[in-house]
């Protein structure tokens, strides 16, 4: 019998089922036969392990990346064999050139600008199509809505005129069209904060014609985090468009411990007919590009606006004063504390010093105000640097991964010189750290968050599960040992415990080992294509 045969593995399908002991035939990219006694041209002694589908990533930043370096080791190595792109509405399709410069700029602190990339694509097909030039796991993307307001109205802070409206509603339609499986929203970045509540709905009932959903960043994870989440349940119920938050979670020492709160509402939302889903990932420190957390009429008109403001002494002043005594909206309402801004990456070469160290404890060594410190950073930078935020609550962790509406997704940023860990780590930490080691979720019940509620939510009719004839996407890893090994100092280790991983039945982790082959494809949605995602 041809094939590749797992034998004696214990088959955890991602339905939440009991795992039973199973063997399990790959043939031609699909699941060929589950039963016993399977052989095929090579057959693997899976005794003791765990063979599941692969893991979604529901939430990834890899839109440039993933091109530059398909072998993409960072989401393989942790059994990822489908990412969703195209985050926080804020990626590179649909543009024109000078959308796509501004973008390569605003974006470096998450994607890079590499040396030598071909930017060949200006359509959500085109850049698809790159995807299919060859990666190592499969990717799907989501139209930004930050982009599409970025083309239609720029950088303005206004609602936009009926004319503009219906050229985003057209953008929106056009990528759906040819293949986005939904729209993100960032809306505490610039552009896409400036949108109305009114102009979201009109956006997202084009997303719902389109048999797509939508996936906010919200308005805020910190003083206003439980009115922001209610705005996008109201765009949801207004719209009829199903909603999936975007790293769901309660972040700031406001919200300690007030996960339940967040979980009721979107308890009453689903009880209310409301097609709503989230993903989180399992760590506490948050991560985004340095400026991001500059009040939103700040970063008015563009980077270059931005950074001409910020060299102007009075407006820094007025711009330190809503950071630290007000709270910007750009971070979440709540008083900046320097302490818990880590710089994470840098573009100069002069400022590799500030990598690893708190925004507050640069500003000590060098014996000025952190706020001085940060606009020089930003203004030499022009924009390009990361950082870590260190907000989180591990009591709200906890009881968010546990909630039945609950996906992965790692929010993995793959720059700069120390990028949170979450980008290599977020799915075996989810195995060892909060199933082997805590006992938060069963291991078939967190293998069901990551595989095949996932693949429900983006209407995947033939991933997410391990049944005969679906795609072979396929992770054997060993409950015992699977771990986690990136770590903040040295962010890049791949996982332990993982030793087969293949992406439409081809392998690209064989026997511990990273193949660099390029199975991977785009996943494309089909418009019309309805039904519930959970």
């Amino acid at each position: 019998m041809s094939g590749l045969s797992f034998r004696g593995a214990t088959v955890v399908d991602g339905t939440g089922a009991p795992g039973y002991r199973a063997d399990v035939l790959v043939r031609d990219g699909q699941v060929a036969a589950i039963g016993s006694g399977l052989g095929g041209d090579r057959v693997v002694d899976a005794a003791g392990l765990v063979l599941a589908p692969g893991f979604i990533d529901l939430h990834a930043h890899s839109d440039i990346q993933i091109l530059a370096r398909p072998d993409h080791l960072a989401k393989v190595s942790q059994g990822v064999t489908l990412e969703v792109l195209g985050q926080d509405g804020l990626s590179y399709a649909p543009v024109d050139d000078s959308t796509m410069d501004t973008l390569r700029g605003q974006l470096a602190g998450w994607n890079d600008d590499p040396p030598g990339f071909a930017w060949d694509w200006r359509t959500v097909g085109e850049y698809l199509d790159r995807l299919d030039s060859g990666i190592a796991c499969n990717a799907a993307y989501l139209v930004p809505q930050g982009t599409i307001r970025m083309l239609a109205v720029g950088w303005s802070d206004r609602p936009a005129t009926e004319s503009e409206l219906d050229a985003m509603r057209a953008l929106v339609a056009t990528g759906l069209a040819e293949g986005a499986l939904g729209m993100s929203s960032g809306l505490t970045y610039a552009p896409g904060m400036y949108a109305s509540t009114d102009e979201l709905v009109a956006l997202c009932e084009v997303v719902a014609a389109g048999g797509g959903y939508y996936s906010p960043h919200h308005r805020s994870y910190g003083a206003g985090a439980l009115a922001a989440y209610a705005e996008m349940v109201d765009v949801s119920r207004r719209s009829g468009c199903p909603l999936h938050l975007a790293h769901a979670t309660m972040n700031y020492p406001v919200n300690a411990g007030r996960a339940g709160e967040l979980l009721a509402v979107l308890d009453e939302a689903t009880a209310g007919g409301v097609d709503v889903t989230l993903d989180s990932y399992p760590y506490l420190p948050a991560a985004t590009y340095l400026s991001a957390l500059l009040p939103s009429w700040a970063a008015e008109g563009g980077p270059d606006a931005t950074v001409t403001r910020l060299s102007d002494v009075d407006v820094r002043e007025r711009v330190r004063v809503d950071l630290e005594e007000r709270g910007s909206d750009g971070n979440h309402g709540v008083p900046v504390d320097w302490a818990n801004v880590e710089i994470n990456g840098v573009r100069l070469e002069s400022h590799q010093g500030l990598v690893g160290h708190s925004v507050a404890e640069s500003a000590r060594r060098a014996g000025r105000p952190p706020a001085e410190l940060y606009f020089d950073v930003l203004v030499a930078e022009r924009l390009g640097t990361s950082c870590l935020l260190h907000a989180g609550d591990e009591d709200n962790v906890r009881a968010i991964m546990r909630h039945p509406a609950h996906t992965g997704g790692s929010d993995g940023l793959l720059v700069g010189a120390r990028p949170h860990p979450r980008a290599w780590g977020t799915f075996p930490r989810y195995l060892g750290h909060y199933v082997r080691e805590l006992g938060v979720l069963g291991l078939e019940d967190c293998v069901a968050h990551l595989t095949g509620r996932a693949a429900r939510r983006l209407r995947l009719a033939d991933r997410g599960l391990v049944r005969p004839g679906y795609a072979a996407d396929l992770v054997l890893f060993d409950p015992a040992t699977v771990a986690d090994r990136a770590t903040y100092p040295d962010p890049r280790r791949p996982a332990s415990g993982i030793p087969y991983v293949l992406v439409n039945g081809v392998p690209v982790i064989d026997d511990h080992r990273h193949t660099g082959a390029l199975p991977g494809h785009s996943i494309r949605g089909t418009r019309g294509n309805h039904g519930p995602a959970r």
